[in-house]
């Protein structure tokens, strides 16, 4: 089973609050709340989508001819590509009422194990979601990250204790969920996190610790100094203001920042191999991907990941090899450009 497939069983099945678009760039869903649009105009995820697009690929064929190798190594393993699956919340909140997201976990674990990737997975809105996902992830060489809501720190320190007995990949801290509609309800309140906060976690947790939702090189440097081992350049919360901006647009910016200190993952509108290798071209070590992930299980579950997967690697092969890079190591900035630079 090819994509194209995977998105036509998709269709046939339907989701709620999805269109199933042939490229998925946020103007189906729009405004959808809550669901995988935005806040305000919904304009969120179509401006994370269209920054990609207004980078262009500098191609270079005078070089060896040998097959690039699209594997990397991140948090001491080695992967297949450097892709990782982000995180969703809740199926039955954002797009459809009639899934469960620890089915979606469970398969999208197993997927990415079976393909050499890493996956994430939410800490939802039901205390059955982590223990499932940290045990699908022991079953599956523990290639799984939980990401957790900024909770009250003691809630949060609760949660590492679990975490830390079953030794994931990473673990996460999302803290631009802030923005997200439900962030102000009384129950399990999601607030800012001081640098103090964020050290107090890092000391806890016994595996590395990621930071979710860096948008600038003045936040870049903060979660370094909190002690963060990786962060990713996301808004996902922060669609709740219409005017944030893409994090193609704030990526190089971060990476300068980090001075090589922290791996970077960006998260944010990447569709295809083509976006990654951008993403990878401007400073990221890593990039995240979140909705076609949900579409390809609702299309033909775990094959169907595993077949979103293999689109993704075999894209970054051929454009590595087009661009001049035959190692992920070799992808430089000087490989693309942005819309209107000169040669």
């Amino acid at each position: 089973m090819n994509y194209k497939e995977v998105l036509e069983c998709a269709r046939e099945r339907g989701i709620v609050n999805c269109r199933v678009c042939e490229e998925c760039n946020g103007l189906g869903c729009g405004n959808i709340i809550p669901g995988p649009g935005s806040k305000a105009p919904g304009n969120g995820a179509h401006e994370n989508w269209k920054a990609w697009r207004e980078i262009y690929l500098n191609l270079d064929t005078i070089g060896p001819d040998i097959p690039s190798d699209t594997s990397c190594e991140l948090f001491g393993r080695r992967l297949a590509l450097p892709l990782i699956s982000a995180p969703i919340g809740s199926l039955r909140v954002q797009f459809d009422p009639t899934d469960d997201v620890r089915e979606y976990n469970d398969a999208c674990i197993a997927a990415c194990y079976q393909k050499g990737i890493l996956a994430c997975f939410g800490s939802g809105r039901d205390a059955s979601v982590v223990p499932r996902g940290l045990e699908s992830g022991k079953r599956h060489g523990n290639v799984a990250i939980p990401v957790i809501n900024p909770y009250p720190t003691e809630t949060i320190l609760g949660l590492l204790e679990q975490i830390n007995q079953a030794e994931p990949a990473a673990v996460s801290i999302v803290i631009d969920s802030v923005g997200l509609p439900h962030a102000g309800k009384k129950a399990n309140r999601l607030g800012a996190k001081t640098i103090e906060e964020l050290k107090q976690l890092k000391s806890a947790a016994k595996v590395p610790l990621i930071i979710k939702g860096i948008m600038t090189g003045k936040g870049a440097e903060k979660a370094i100094e909190a002690g963060a081992d990786a962060i990713v350049v996301s808004n996902h919360g922060g669609r709740a203001l219409s005017d944030a901006a893409p994090t193609a647009v704030v990526l190089p910016e971060i990476a300068a920042a980090a001075r090589g200190s922290v791996r970077i993952i960006v998260d944010g509108g990447i569709r295809s191999g083509m976006d990654l290798f951008k993403a990878l071209a401007l400073g990221a070590d890593a990039a995240m991907v979140c909705r076609p992930f949900m579409i390809s299980w609702f299309g033909a579950g775990q094959e169907g990941i595993e077949a979103f997967i293999d689109k993704i690697q075999a894209e970054l092969a051929e454009t590595m090899y087009m661009c001049g890079a035959r190692t992920v190591r070799e992808i430089r900035e000087d490989m693309v450009r942005r819309k209107g630079a000169g040669i």
